[in-house]
């Protein structure tokens, strides 16, 4: 089973996944962007105000065939859970935020460009919170972490959990992180008894 962690930054995703690491010792935990050097491509864009966001999204699009290939198939193909920190849903939200007024119905075409070879997660929980909250949270280090910028992101998340939201768990990211790791375990546990 493919569980997928998703939401604006500064939701909390990376304490929730870090978190999970106790509970779920036998899963495969892994992230997007990865360590590899498609994943470092991948940085040095986050880090540069300039870079183009058609050819971010290409490097965002290769980390993650990368990531498919090397680390989310073998662990699916062994019968493993795998737990990843941010996976194509990112990809849809922020790149489709990003190339808004750059390319006709950007959040469609970044579907387009994955839909022929991604593997769709079987539970995508997302960790809603507030852009003005969230970018103080994550304190506006780079050009993704502004609250203006986290509203359109947010509002593609919303447009994806409308569109499936039989794969989509939203848990309430305001509250405290101890609060916040219990509403997820109960969730993962439940669907993993199911």
């Amino acid at each position: 089973m493919l569980v997928t962690l998703e939401g604006i930054d500064g939701s909390g995703k990376t304490t929730v996944w870090e978190a999970l690491h106790d509970t779920y010792p036998d899963a495969t935990f892994t992230r997007e962007p990865t360590d590899s050097w498609y994943g470092e491509a991948v940085a040095r864009s986050i880090g540069d105000p300039e870079a183009d966001p058609l050819a971010e999204l290409f490097l965002y699009t290769a980390d993650h065939a990368d990531h498919l290939s090397r680390v989310i198939e073998p662990a699916l193909d062994a019968g493993h859970l795998v737990i990843s920190d941010r996976y194509v849903d990112s990809r849809y939200a922020y790149q489709g935020a990003t190339l808004q007024g750059h390319l006709e119905r950007p959040m469609e075409y970044v579907r387009g460009v994955h839909s022929a070879f991604t593997t769709e997660p079987d539970l995508t929980i997302y960790l809603d919170l507030d852009p003005e909250t969230a970018a103080a949270r994550a304190g506006a280090t780079n050009k993704f972490e502004h609250a203006a910028y986290l509203a359109d992101v947010r509002e593609n998340y919303r447009r994806l959990i409308d569109a499936e939201p039989e794969r989509f768990v939203e848990v309430d990211a305001s509250r405290s992180p101890e609060e916040v790791l219990d509403s997820v375990e109960r969730v993962l546990a439940d669907v993993l008894r199911d």
